[in-house]
């Protein structure tokens, strides 16, 4: 006898399976809690199978033959936007999910009004956002777990296709009273002997070493972060000097002290602001809007943090 449940009785559980309760997953799909705990039932009956054990204190947990179907279940589904996607190929239409990667340092800044944009524009897109390193934007276009990544031009692997957008120069962000923060412009040989907060990431890190690499001069490292946030608050508080590409919105450390940024001069390489993807990776519509989406924004200058702000 063939098993008879539908996607959405699918996508109810792996909902549950994710939140690991009905009343947050009820709360997420904005469904009622009686629907999706009649969804579960349906699809024990069906698979035979007990898919959750019910603790009173801690809500539910996937039993051992429930993780190996919401294993299964998410690849079904992820199939089914497939279909959709392939339908969309056919017709003409821009739909279906894309996933997108985004480079921790600016996915903040970039993604997220970037994603509004593009969904409400086409309302039967839908975009899995991810904030990755480098090296994990590599690793997951390789894979197929990311369908394009916004990035920098960051040792670029071969098998990798990267469309540039913007070029980002390179500046200097200082605490207030740091004794440098009056100054139009700065040389690497002006921070020789400044201690510096290093934003320290995979390819990053290197990019801002090479800098004093290239002038012979061995950097002050005084700190080291991966986190852009706690980076800017380090450069507030007076722990040193940092070096960046993208600026932040306002002058304000995420603790609400004030920052200043100035121009890094010299025969520096600047940084590429761009979209990455996988070469044998055959373009869909739905990538094809995106990429013309991003354009978009970079042109008309809507996108933040790319142009250099005049210091309040």
């Amino acid at each position: 006898m063939p098993f008879r449940y539908t996607l959405r009785q699918l996508e109810y559980f792996v909902a549950v399976g994710k939140a690991g309760s009905i009343a947050a997953a009820s709360d997420k799909l904005n469904v009622s809690s009686p629907s999706i705990s009649a969804a579960i039932a349906q699809l024990e009956v069906e698979f035979g199978v007990t898919l959750f054990v019910r603790e009173h204190a801690r809500g539910l947990s996937l039993t051992k033959a429930g993780q190996k179907v919401m294993e299964r279940t998410e690849f079904v589904l992820r199939e089914a936007e497939l279909l959709a996607t392939l339908a969309g190929e056919i017709t003409g239409k821009v739909q279906g999910i894309l996933s997108v990667g985004c480079l921790v340092t600016f996915a903040q800044i970039i993604l997220p009004g970037l994603r509004r944009e593009f969904e409400t524009t086409y309302p039967d897109v839908r975009i899995e956002q991810r904030e990755l390193n480098q090296a994990d934007i590599f690793s997951q276009l390789r894979r197929a777990e990311l369908d394009i990544a916004l990035t920098y031009d960051l040792d670029i692997p071969a098998d990798l296709e990267f469309r540039p957008l913007h070029i980002l120069p390179p500046y200097v962000a200082l605490g207030e009273g740091h004794p440098l923060a009056d100054h139009a412009e700065l040389t690497i040989a002006d921070l020789q002997d400044s201690p510096m907060v290093l934003l320290d990431l995979p390819f990053s890190g290197e990019y801002f070493l090479s800098f004093f690499r290239d002038a012979n001069i061995k950097p002050n490292i005084a700190e080291r972060t991966a986190d852009m946030s706690v980076m800017r608050s380090l450069v507030a508080n007076g722990f040193g000097f940092s070096i960046a590409n993208i600026r932040p919105l306002n002058m304000l450390s995420p603790d609400g002290k004030k920052l200043i940024f100035v121009p890094l001069a010299g025969e520096l390489r600047p940084m590429r602001l761009g979209l990455l993807r996988a070469r044998s990776e055959n373009e869909t519509n739905t990538s094809k809007a995106f990429v013309e989406h991003c354009a978009r924004a970079v042109q008309s200058g809507s996108l933040p943090g790319l142009c250099a702000r005049e210091q309040d």
